[in-house]
Formats: C-alpha cells, sequence, structure tokens
C-alpha cells in the first residue's frame, strides 16, 4: 500500500509540473525541446500526462503488412542493428528499429532480467509510441522532430514510462526522406544521463552507418563520391557521363541539392572540381557502390577529386532532362522547344506514343522541369488498376465510406498531388464514369472524395498519356469529347524507336546504363542497331540488362541478346514471351529468390510477383 502511494503521489507531481510547463509557469531542468513537447502533447494532442496501460500494439498478421514495404531495409540493417545490441547488451538497452510512423518492427532484448520488463511493458515488435499516441517519448518525439533525441526517465510525459531513458536517432533514406528511427531504452536505475548521452552518441554514428548502407545498396551500380561536411561524410552519385543521379541527406543540404535539380541530371562538375594534384588539402575518394577503385577497365572519372568550391548557386537548365531525352530527334527536340516556351503555365500535357517508349520517364522529366518540381509527383495507370478501385484510388474516401475501407479513409491519388504533378498513364482505358468525374475536378478544381460532405480544393498540373487516338475515341463516343480538349493543351507525339534517328545513340546509352561492366561485339551490334524493337525503349533495356547478366569475360555476343524474330507490328504474345524469358534469367541466376531477382531486375518485389503471376511463371517459392 505504502508503495503504492508513493507512487501515486509521485504522478501528480509529475501531472502537476507538466502543467506548471505547458502554462509557461515552469521549466524542465532538461532541453527545452522537451517542455516544447509536453505542450504539444497537451495542446495539440490532447493527451493525459496521469493515463495508464500499454501501447498500441499490432497483432502478428499487421505487424507483417506494415513492414513489408520495409522488409528489404530490415535486412539490410541487421546486421549493423545486431552490432549496436552487442554494444549495448550490457548496459541493457533494447535496441529497436521503428518505421515512420513510430511502430517497432524489428528488436533485440538486453538479458533475461531487463527483457522481461520490456515485455511486461510491451516495448517490442508491433508497438507503436507515437507522440499522438505516447506523448513525449524517445521514438515519437525524435520522428515528430526528425532530429536525434534522448528523453531521460521523468522527461516522459506519461508518469508510466519514468523508470525508461530512451535514446534515439531518425533514419532517412537514399532521397533523404524520413524512413524511421533506431531507438536506444533502457531501464537501469543506476545509469546518469550523461551514460544516455553517450549511448546516444553511438546510436548516431550506428545510425549514419546505416544510412550510408541504404544509400550503397540503392545505388550499386553507379559510382559513388564522398563528400566531407560539417555532419560527416556526405553521398553523392552518379554515372558514366558524371551526372548526378542521388545524393544523401547531409549532401543535399551540404551543396543545395533537390529532386528537381537531380532529377534534371546536373553535372557533377557544377559541384566537384576535378584536381590531378596529389596534394590537395581537401580530397575526395570516388568510388563505385561495391568498393572497386575507378579507372579499372572501365571509362570513368580520376580517381581522387578535390572539392575545392562546394557551389550552391551553380547555374541550372532545369530542362537538361527532357534534352536529354529528346537527343537529337527534330521531332522530339522540337517538342521540348514547345515545352520550354510554355514554361511554368498550368498546361496539361497529352503525351501519346506505343507501349514502352518511356512515357512516365518522359512525364517525371517534365515536373522537374517546372515550378512545382519541390512538390509531389504522383503517377497512376489506369489500365493497371482495376476499374472498381480507380474511383477510391484517384478521389480517395472518408472512414466507413464502403466495406474494407481503411479505417482513416484514404486521401486519394489526386489531393496527394496537390500543389504537383499527377500523371494519368493509359488514360485512354478510364472508364466513361471515372472521366465525367475528373472532368469535373478539373474544372471546378475540387475533389469530392467518397461519402465526404464536402469538396477538397486541389491545384494540380495534369500529365496524361495513352497509346490510344483519343480523337478518333472521342468521334466514336468511347471517350469523352470534353475531356479529350481538356487534357490535349500540349500534345507531345513520343516516337517509337525503331522511328527515331537517333537510335544508335540511345542504344550505347542503355547499354552504359544496362550492361556498365560490358562491351558489344561487332554481331551483338548489328543486331542491337538493325532491330525494329516492338517493345520500344522498355524492351531494349530488358535485353541488355539479361546480356549483362549472361556475358562471359565482359563481352555481350549476339548469342546473349535475346531478340525474338519479328517481320512486322509487335504482338502482345511477342512481347509477353520476350518478357517471360527475362524473368525466368533472372530468377535462374538468383537461385529462384523472388526478392534477390526484383533487385536485379531493378523492380519492386510486388510488381515482380504480379508478372510471375500474369506470365504463368512457376517458381520455386
Amino acid at each position: 500500500m505504502e508503495t503504492s502511494a508513493m507512487a501515486s503521489l509521485s504522478a501528480s507531481n509529475h501531472v502537476a509540473r507538466v502543467l506548471s510547463v505547458a502554462n509557461h509557469v515552469a521549466d524542465v531542468d532538461a532541453e527545452s525541446r522537451i517542455a516544447t513537447s509536453w505542450r504539444r502533447c497537451l495542446i495539440s494532442h490532447k493527451l493525459d500526462p496521469a493515463r495508464q496501460g500499454p501501447p498500441q500494439t499490432l497483432t502478428e498478421a499487421e505487424v507483417r503488412h506494415v513492414a513489408e514495404p520495409m522488409e528489404e531495409t530490415i535486412g539490410l540493417l541487421t546486421p549493423e542493428l545486431d552490432d549496436l545490441a552487442r554494444v549495448l547488451r550490457d548496459a541493457g538497452y533494447c535496441v529497436n528499429l521503428a518505421d515512420a510512423n513510430a511502430t517497432m518492427l524489428f528488436s533485440r532484448l538486453p538479458g533475461e532480467a531487463d527483457a522481461r520488463m520490456f515485455m511486461d511493458w510491451k516495448i517490442y515488435t508491433g508497438s507503436n509510441f507515437a507522440e499522438t499516441f505516447e506523448g513525449t517519448n524517445g521514438l515519437g518525439t525524435c520522428l515528430a522532430e526528425q532530429k536525434p533525441i534522448l528523453v531521460h526517465r521523468d522527461e516522459h510525459f506519461r508518469a508510466q514510462w519514468h523508470m525508461f531513458s530512451c535514446a534515439v536517432a531518425p533514419l532517412f533514406d537514399q532521397a533523404g526522406r524520413l524512413a524511421g528511427a533506431v531507438n536506444i531504452t533502457s531501464c537501469r536505475e543506476d545509469l546518469e544521463r550523461a551514460a544516455h548521452q553517450l549511448a546516444l552518441a553511438v546510436t548516431m554514428e550506428a545510425t549514419r552507418r546505416m544510412e550510408g548502407a541504404i544509400f550503397r545498396d540503392h545505388f550499386r551500380n553507379t559510382w559513388i563520391a564522398t563528400v566531407p561536411g560539417d555532419g560527416g561524410s556526405g553521398l553523392l552519385a552518379y554515372d558514366d557521363d558524371r551526372r548526378i543521379v542521388g545524393a544523401c541527406r547531409s549532401a543535399r543540404a551540404l551543396l543545395g541539392l533537390t529532386d528537381g535539380l537531380i532529377a534534371s541530371g546536373i553535372d557533377l562538375s557544377r559541384y566537384v572540381k576535378i584536381d590531378h594534384s596529389r596534394h590537395a588539402d581537401e580530397i575526395v575518394e570516388l568510388r563505385r557502390a561495391d568498393g572497386r577503385p575507378l579507372g579499372q577497365g572501365h571509362v570513368a572519372p580520376p580517381l581522387r577529386a578535390k572539392c575545392s568550391t562546394l557551389r550552391r548557386d551553380a547555374p541550372v537548365d532545369r530542362f537538361d532532362a527532357l534534352h536529354r531525352l529528346a537527343g537529337n530527334d527534330p521531332g522530339l527536340v522540337k517538342s521540348v522547344k514547345r515545352l520550354r516556351s510554355i514554361g511554368d503555365h498550368n498546361l496539361p500535357v497529352l503525351l501519346h506514343g506505343e507501349t514502352g517508349v518511356g512515357k512516365d520517364v518522359f512525364a517525371r522529366a517534365i515536373h522537374a522541369a517546372s515550378n512545382r518540381a519541390r512538390n509531389n509527383y504522383v503517377a497512376l495507370n489506369c489500365a493497371a488498376m482495376p476499374e472498381s478501385l480507380i474511383d477510391a484510388e484517384l478521389f480517395g474516401y472518408e472512414a466507413g465510406a464502403f466495406t474494407g475501407a481503411r479505417r482513416d479513409g484514404s486521401k486519394g491519388l489526386i489531393v496527394q498531388a496537390d500543389g504537383g504533378t499527377l500523371f494519368l498513364d493509359e488514360i485512354g482505358d478510364m472508364p466513361i464514369a471515372l472521366q465525367t468525374r475528373l472532368l469535373r475536378v478539373l474544372e471546378n478544381r475540387e475533389v469530392w472524395p467518397l461519402g465526404a460532405l464536402k469538396p477538397v480544393p486541389v491545384d494540380i498540373r495534369l500529365i496524361s498519356a495513352t497509346h490510344r487516338d483519343l480523337g478518333r475515341m472521342a468521334e466514336e463516343g468511347t471517350f469523352r469529347a470534353d475531356l479529350y480538349f481538356r487534357l490535349r493543351g500540349m500534345e507531345v507525339r513520343l516516337p517509337a524507336l525503331r522511328e527515331r534517328t537517333d537510335r544508335d545513340d540511345i542504344i550505347r546509352q542503355i547499354a552504359r546504363e544496362e550492361a556498365p561492366n560490358c562491351r558489344l561485339s561487332p554481331e551483338a551490334w548489328s543486331l542491337l542497331s538493325a532491330y525494329p524493337y516492338p517493345g520500344n525503349m522498355r524492351q531494349l533495356r530488358h535485353v541488355l540488362r539479361l546480356a549483362g547478366c549472361t556475358a562471359e569475360d565482359g563481352v555481350i555476343t549476339d548469342a546473349d541478346l535475346d531478340l525474338p524474330p519479328f517481320g512486322g507490328r509487335a504482338t502482345q504474345t511477342d512481347l509477353e514471351a520476350a518478357e517471360r524469358a527475362t524473368i525466368i534469367e533472372a530468377l535462374r541466376k538468383n537461385g529462384g529468390r523472388v526478392t534477390e531477382a526484383a533487385r536485379a531486375l531493378k523492380l519492386s518485389r510486388a510488381t515482380l510477383y504480379r508478372k510471375i503471376k500474369q506470365l504463368k511463371i512457376e517458381t520455386a517459392q
């Protein structure tokens, strides 16, 4: 009874302290960030610091569903997380990796005595510690602020968590986006705050290594430059033409790089001055993601470069990516010139071309060249989405709008694209009923989600694409004529690969990208140059990707090229056969492991599973 009374008194004192901080009567002894978080929990989240009870915890099935997008990342980071757990085990720390929503997806518990405490309080895989639910705590507050933090004992908002100390570092992905957090928690009463600060420093360093591993894995087929900065080394990824294709968070901050600049294919030399002197003060070692030094049988930048001037104000042509896509094809060069002339006017663009010509790539380049480049680019393939789901995906819905709806509803792709660009691929396959709803969105600039009581205003730029003749469909009544003219603010025709005047240049470039460690034999080049490519760019990439895997001694021969006989226009059977052969070969080379085959093919695991099912490919799994 006496212990219970003391605990109740302690909780009451804590509540009074929290309230005094919220009213600015007093401040806490720790960082002002704790006081700010307490006020946020009381005022914005409307939480009760005296509330008792465990955190929200997912079932095993729910954990598997939530963890699926991070499955490969968890596997990649497990060795580093295990090392961190071994280092901190004797101090009684558990180690957790959580997603960006503060749900723990990976846990390593300490020794048996300490582990029992964590299990009793549900600090393990599946538990959610978002600040909006649990108040000020290491994991939730770190993610809310996207900064490392230590929350020590009674700095927690809820009195029941006072026996714990949490040190947490945010984890960012290869594009500088928040991916989750690495959390360490101890229930040892004998450890002072200074000891936990040291543990936080260890965790931050481990997290930096994890971010480096994520970056290098994602850009494993590129070159990597290490750029020194105040917050540790930043990483840049670039291709054989020294165009930057990726930058980690610290490199982005150091160099002022944005998604738009990277999408435009900005040249590395704008930021890094090449210096052949071995006496340079600041040396940046350039190497491939796999650690091989440059220049070994491969035309590449020099082994060393000097960051003598890191220029944040380098002039950039935001249309660079579009110009590269246009190449030397006269029709595309003219189209890009017209796109430059309309600038940032919110004029819808309709892309027309055969399947596989790269309509999505072209749409992304238009977005990157616009004043919307800093905002979302959202894409939907109308042909790949079942008709029954397109409505909900595009327009969103309120909670409980229909059976099976998400508990908290869904924004819908149009709302997600607000301020940015919405790309509707194969719009010719959109059902007539949805065409009417889309037309209303374009006219009124507002969306009515399913089950909503009022519309949501939106500001989007629409880019559409199709391989169909929408003009003829409008005449025949199978596509709304008024929507067609709404979509066709400017029409850009993307020629088939066999029609392009610069086809040889394109083949060389894609060969460098898909088979960077190989060269083409004269026989292979003759075959590639003469083939008409019914599957366009997509087919060429698949063929060269497969050839790069099967080539012996780094030489691609005509025997490595899976090019089915073709005497006229492509049939769907031809394309499916080529795709099926590519997937089967990738599975064979990776021992039937779908995850590794997907990585080799540069596809998502879900996409590869779907293609395996569609093409009726048997797997060992």
